[in-house]
């Protein structure tokens, strides 16, 4: 049965992206959602609603722009019950004795509760502010062997490791976990597709239209075999629900309708100096679309990657229009999705009461007359 993914909006929240600006690191950059502070108030009210609304997961994120991942999810082990917390971190930025015993605290008083999400990249600009220099190929070979030792760590007593990257020496792991933590892990470029056939355990993919989505997933899927593994596959999109398919995309539009130029200019000059191959894949896929107001597919929106990079591509619909186009990504093969929205804890509240009961309720239908 399929999995259902939410995030945590810990850089802030709005009904409008793009609108306004703040300064980070003496940069001035556009706040793509500055209406919400991410409060600890606010983030429980997004966990506890994913919980309640049949979300497995939620995905902290990590950023110069975002609240710390780990005490985001140490803090809300204690207002939730059975939700996971699958907190990403930057092998560049924090060590990964340091990370793993930190996780492995969370993950034991959470009783179990705690996921990896390793990411790779970020803007150059972004990542030098943290003091990373290291070039594409360079972080991704790093990546590789931050996973590998995580993984020793997570499945070994005493671990000595000389690596290009990291040097231990019989180390440990105290609390010591009952079993390996399924490590997430995306990336789009030639590199991040090798790293993670050979390491990750679950492949993450922002959503696109069903044939690129299908050729990403063949693609990956290849590569995996050639390694002997079989991965656990996740795509993410942003959801706007309407009572009609008209409105649904009136509440799209509303979205970015305050988005200032200097968002749009900020976005393109991310998609085309930056280094993601993700990003640029997105973008050109919002670009090509201009003509036809960002329809990619039906129910496929990517008017909201013209602000947004990253998860952008959007479903758009009743919650029976989205419910089947969510169907249509799980016969694919994937078996984890990521949703979310503007504004989050609305939308997930939607999401939970309207569209996974249908997802669900369709694919249980299935298995009967089977």
């Amino acid at each position: 049965m399929v999995e259902f993914i939410t995030m945590a909006p810990t850089a802030g929240d709005g009904a409008f992206i793009g609108a306004k600006n703040k300064t980070i690191g003496g940069r001035s950059v556009v706040d793509e959602t500055a209406e919400r502070e991410p409060t600890l108030e606010y983030i429980k009210a997004i966990a506890q609603a994913a919980e309640q609304g049949g979300f497995s997961s939620l995905l902290l994120p990590t950023g110069t722009n975002c609240l710390d991942s780990l005490a985001v999810a140490a803090n809300l082990i204690n207002h939730t019950e059975t939700l996971n917390f699958l907190f990403a971190v930057r092998p560049g930025s924090m060590a990964p004795a340091t990370f793993a015993k930190q996780f492995a605290t969370v993950h034991y008083w959470s009783g179990g509760r705690a996921l990896v999400n390793i990411v790779t990249g970020g803007s150059p600009t972004e990542l030098a502010s943290q003091g990373d220099f290291f070039d594409h190929r360079a972080r991704y070979e790093r990546t590789r062997e931050y996973i590998q030792v995580l993984n020793k760590f997570f499945t070994e007593d005493v671990i000595t490791h000389h690596g290009e990257h990291f040097q231990l020496e019989n180390a440990s792991l105290y609390p010591k976990l009952a079993s390996k933590p399924p490590i997430y892990f995306g990336g789009s470029s030639d590199i991040a597709l090798d790293v993670a056939a050979a390491e990750a355990d679950v492949y993450m993919l922002w959503g696109e239209t069903l044939e690129l989505s299908a050729e990403r997933l063949s693609e990956i899927k290849k590569r995996a075999t050639v390694n002997g593994r079989q991965l656990s596959y996740s795509i993410s999109f942003q959801v706007v629900l309407g009572d009609t398919e008209k409105e649904a995309y009136e509440k799209a539009n509303s979205i970015v309708s305050r988005s200032q130029q200097a968002a749009l200019e900020e976005k393109n000059n991310l998609a085309y100096k930056g280094e993601s191959v993700g990003v640029k894949q997105l973008h050109d896929l919002m670009e090509n679309s201009k003509d036809k107001n960002f329809h990619i597919g039906p129910n496929i929106w990517a008017g909201l990657t013209q602000v947004l990079s990253g998860n952008s591509i959007a479903l758009v619909g009743t919650p029976d229009q989205v419910s089947e186009r969510i169907i249509e990504f799980v016969d694919l093969g994937f078996d984890k999705v990521l949703l979310r929205g503007f504004p989050h804890l609305e939308t997930i509240k939607e999401v939970g009461e309207l569209v996974i009961p249908k997802v669900r309720e369709k694919l249980a239908q299935r298995q009967t007359i089977k």
